[in-house]
């Protein structure tokens, strides 16, 4: 058994994992504007209301930059206070069983190319779509991270006059249109004309990302999650018209997309690390 953590600005969410399933799961709040120390305490007493002593590692996936060998995370999204933190040793130091840290897209990736939507897919993308984009590689049947588990971060790609983020994100509503995105897709619903014009806008967008996507990786899976892809439906069509574009037509033949399905795939993907 395993202990797999998501780590994020709003919850810390840990489940103790055996094969496929998350057999317990414990949630607490970030509360992301408090200190290094009293966000460690909280995340050092989940995994122990999680913990059996089955357990023979934990796997943790981060908002940030990580050097993966000494697992030090550096400037984690929305929590502040987390600079600079040696949270591998931390944890190894307090649960005496070996810890890896690796950012939380790369997890989504692994998380889905092990038990989602691609499993069992040689090259795959799992793209996070919510406030902002992240990505996550699997090459060759391997998580690939880079040197500073940066590679793949395609929403900072240059894109128009800004970059892919801003137009393939929730940002492309809020900032762009000041308008929510989960308004938007509530009008969606109901058939509102204006609300669909603005998903397929969005959906050429994500379909150039898509591109993107398969010119630099040419991966035969990519797996959609986050916030913004449970509008799938509503940009689905106008996207897969931009990626009918791509001049290499076996490669468009033979790709598949997915939208995520398991909630807790983060968790998943964690645990998979070591």
């Amino acid at each position: 058994m395993k202990i797999g953590i998501d780590m994020g600005g709003t919850n810390i969410r840990v489940g103790l994992v055996d094969g496929d399933d998350i057999v317990k799961k414990v949630e607490k709040a970030t509360l992301a504007h408090r200190s290094e120390k009293e966000i460690l305490d909280d995340l050092i007493a989940a995994i122990k209301e999680a913990i059996t002593p089955e357990v023979k590692s934990i796997g943790v996936g981060v908002p940030s930059v990580v050097d993966i060998k000494a697992g030090i995370v550096y400037n984690v999204a929305n929590i502040d206070s987390w600079k600079e933190v040696h949270l591998k040793e931390i944890l190894e130091t307090e649960f005496k069983i070996p810890v890896a840290i690796n950012n939380d897209a790369n997890c989504f990736a692994l998380g889905e190319q092990k038990h989602g939507e691609a499993k069992g897919s040689c090259n795959m993308v799992g793209v996070t779509i919510g406030t902002g984009v992240g990505a996550g590689l699997i090459l060759n049947g391997q998580l690939y991270s880079g040197t500073n588990t940066g590679a793949g971060e395609i929403g900072h790609f240059p894109y128009l006059d800004k970059n892919a983020e801003y137009y393939c994100s929730g940002q492309f509503f809020s900032c762009e249109h000041n308008v929510k995105g989960h308004e938007v897709a509530r009008k969606a619903a109901e058939g509102d004309a204006e609300a669909l014009k603005l998903f397929n806008d969005f959906g050429k967008h994500i379909g150039n990302l898509m591109k993107t996507v398969l010119f630099a990786y040419d991966p035969e899976v990519i797996v959609l999650g986050g916030s913004v892809s449970k509008a799938y439906q509503f940009f689905s069509e106008e996207m897969y018209n931009v990626i009918n574009t791509f001049p290499y037509e076996n490669t468009v033949k033979n790709l598949k997309i997915f939208v995520s399905k398991r909630e807790d795939i983060g968790i998943l993907g964690a645990a998979e690390l070591i």
